[in-house]
């Protein structure tokens, strides 16, 4: 089976200042890879860039297919989802108007299932049904996140790339945040998980890489890096490793 995502030699320059270089990745089919590092290294960069919303030099291969040449459109039309770090929710909008847009290429094209699947969303965040008639800018900060990934698990994604899921929210909604990408590999999506909270992303992640000033230094195992000493020290502390699991 070929790898979800497959990219080496990837390089993204902002102007003259490279602000990722030569990094190799991979995520296999049903898996969830986490990249992780800290603020400034290139993480976002990594992601916009592989969604097609920066220019990169290197090979990008989506499921077996080259797609350096493809616009954001035609990446997304693919079964690539990108849920970025500000959510770019539609916040004068009702929540269930802002899932109902997440399938909106689906219902264009005819798709008759688009309301079953909102009902799927429904009972995976019963928060989101609960709100469903309210502006989605009201929400809380765990409910927005929610929402959020609602909304792209409605375009039926193949690849859902997250870029700081856990950005701004209280510990205890981290947890039920991380629960809900941990529960997501059942349904057979590839995860690319970009997340400053590392002890959180190797928990749920199955692989994962350490990105640092724009180069990957680190990658291996989720496990094997959550017991590196070096990984310890930066990332999760000196008492990393007698510290109970956070989720």
């Amino acid at each position: 089976m070929k790898p979800a995502l497959e990219i080496s030699g990837f390089s993204v320059a902002y102007g003259k200042v490279e602000a990722l270089h030569e990094a190799d990745l991979r995520v296999e089919q049903g898996s969830i890879v986490t990249v992780i590092g800290p603020n400034g290294a290139g993480k976002t960069t990594l992601l916009s860039a592989l969604i097609g919303l920066l220019p990169a030099r290197g090979a990008v291969r989506y499921n077996g297919a080259d797609i350096s040449g493809l616009e954001v459109e035609a990446r997304v039309a693919a079964g690539m989802c990108l849920v970025p770090e500000r959510r770019e929710l539609f916040g004068e909008l009702r929540v269930e108007d802002n899932l109902l847009l997440g399938g909106f290429s689906r219902i264009r094209s005819g798709a008759r299932d688009v309301r079953a699947d909102l009902e799927i969303i429904y009972h995976r965040f019963p928060r989101l049904k609960e709100r469903r008639t309210q502006l989605a800018g009201t929400l809380s900060g765990g409910e927005r996140q929610m929402l959020a990934l609602g909304r792209a698990l409605m375009a039926k994604p193949r690849l859902l790339m997250l870029d700081e899921p856990s950005l701004g929210l209280a510990p205890l909604i981290v947890r039920d945040i991380f629960r809900i990408i941990a529960d997501l590999k059942s349904t057979g999506v590839s995860i690319l998980l970009v997340e400053q909270n590392a002890r959180a992303a190797l928990q749920v992640a199955d692989y994962g890489y350490v990105l640092e000033t724009s180069q990957i230094v680190l990658e291996g195992a989720a496990a094997d890096l959550a017991a590196n000493p070096r990984v310890i020290e930066s990332y999760l502390g000196l008492s990393g490793r007698s510290e109970a699991p956070a989720l």
